[in-house]
């Protein structure tokens, strides 16, 4: 799209937003029914578009996709009434004869660019919270997952007028064209590289931004974890969408006394989950495009794979490969891997784990197995990082009561349910003061009464 193209949706936005229409709960919650009926019914459709650009099997479309969009809005509209009201706050005694409250207010037009992981969900997830706080939105899908952006731009020409919700399509130059828009709040999920340029873009007209961006997310194995059911949701976790998940293990720390058991667990649920021959499984999914299968491929280092390590580069796809005795400086660990990929790490100990985990950036994930309660909590409270799972992986992003984000190199500001809901409002703070009595001391002339004065009715 031109420039002049996407300036007029824009415009058209604003005056959209000015008509007040947005600002009615009961237009937003007719718009979020809209969107969720219309899931519900093409559900099959959906599913055919993500099986084509990712190969998921169906059930993992609606699991990590579909459903998990659908969960977001039913949450948004049980909710929505009451994150709309009023909040009355405390008024200090100063403030005597006055009605203090919060009111949340939508930013306006807003920009939402999503990735080709979850093409679906990180797409109408954040317009269901945009729309449920009262804004406009323009979609800016990512074009690696072509069959599901001409999805969306279906739903949405369908569902909504232009002027309320817009989808852009296109790669880098629509990208750029829209970032030199002056929007009142862009949401943006993708790489740390291109959230550092939205961030920049952004300061040039003070847009407030959400970046949802990613890292090497660990996941710690301990000598008193459940190591058959630690691989059980560990190989779940890593190889959903085919390990293309910003939230997936991106490698394992195990102590040293369980490492060689943990990989023949490993070993196990992967032939369990998959089968013995994973590349000819149709419901294991597939790598994005060439440029990823390739830039995958070569970070498997032969050496070290002690499971799988073959693919198919005409199907662009690549077995669950387990890789022993890596290390900090192997090229593995040099990038997020988002791919089926499972490098495994020895240290001695839990303390040594995190002192590894904490000399890195902030991951936007943790993870810990462990049969020890304390020492789960002492990870949780030393290292940071956006969220995670104690026994279990991924799973934190199901659910629509706490919020889900990065924190440092791996993003800022959150999502989903009420943490949503604010991300896309701005919180008026008011006072309502009544004309009965005023108080007199804050005026001119200062007198030693009206500052004593001043002095009781502020403490």
């Amino acid at each position: 799209m031109t420039k002049e193209s996407v300036a007029a949706i824009v415009e058209k936005q604003r005056q959209f937003f000015s008509s007040g229409k947005t600002l009615s709960v009961e237009y937003r919650i007719a718009a979020l029914k809209r969107l969720k009926y219309y899931l519900i019914r093409h559900e099959t459709e959906i599913a055919a578009a993500l099986r084509v650009d990712l190969g998921k099997a169906p059930i993992e479309s609606f699991m990590s996709e579909i459903g998990l969009t659908i969960c977001e809005i039913n949450y948004m509209l049980r909710h929505i009434r009451g994150f709309a009201k009023e909040k009355t706050v405390h008024t200090p005694i100063i403030q005597t004869f006055s009605h203090s409250y919060t009111k949340p207010a939508p930013y306006g037009v807003t920009l939402i660019m999503s990735p080709w992981n979850y093409p679906l969900m990180l797409t109408l997830t954040p317009l269901a919270d945009a729309l449920a706080a009262g804004n406009t939105c323009v979609l800016k899908p990512s074009a690696y997952a072509p069959n599901t952006m001409a999805m969306l731009q279906t739903i949405i020409a369908r569902l909504f007028p232009p002027d309320y919700v817009a989808v852009v399509t296109g790669g880098r130059e629509e990208n750029a064209t829209l970032l030199d828009e002056a929007f009142d709040y862009i949401f943006f999920t993708g790489s740390k590289a291109v959230g550092n340029v939205v961030l920049q873009k952004a300061a040039v007209h003070l847009t407030p931004v959400t970046l949802e961006l990613g890292g090497k997310s660990p996941c710690v194995i301990d000598k008193t974890a459940n190591l058959r059911l630690a691989a059980r949701r560990a190989v779940f976790g890593k190889l959903l969408n085919c390990g293309q998940t910003c939230v997936a293990p991106d490698y394992f720390l195990c102590e040293e006394s369980i490492k060689d058991q943990f990989i023949e667990c490993l070993k196990k649920e992967i032939h369990r989950q998959f089968g013995g021959a994973p590349l000819q499984n149709e419901n294991y999914g597939k790598i994005i495009n060439q440029k990823h299968f390739d830039r995958l491929r070569g970070l498997i280092d032969p050496d070290k794979v002690v499971y799988g390590g073959r693919s198919d580069a005409s199907a662009l796809k690549i077995e669950p490969t387990i890789m022993d005795h890596v290390t900090r400086g192997d090229a593995v660990m040099q990038e997020e891997i988002f791919g089926p990929l499972l490098p495994i790490l020895t240290v001695k100990n839990l303390d040594e784990a995190a002192a590894f985990i904490r000399a890195g950036e902030k991951p936007l994930a943790l993870y810990i197995f462990t049969g020890d309660g304390r020492a789960a909590k002492k990870m949780m409270r030393v290292c940071d990082f956006g969220g995670g799972c104690i026994n279990d992986t991924v799973i934190h992003v199901f659910t629509s009561g706490m919020g889900f984000g990065g924190v440092g190199a791996s993003g800022m500001g959150a999502y989903h349910g009420k943490a949503g809901f604010e991300t896309f409002s701005h919180k008026k703070s008011i006072v309502n003061k009544l004309t009965i009595l005023d108080l007199r001391p804050r005026y001119q002339p200062y007198t030693k009464i009206n500052a004593l004065l001043t002095r009781v009715f502020m403490r």
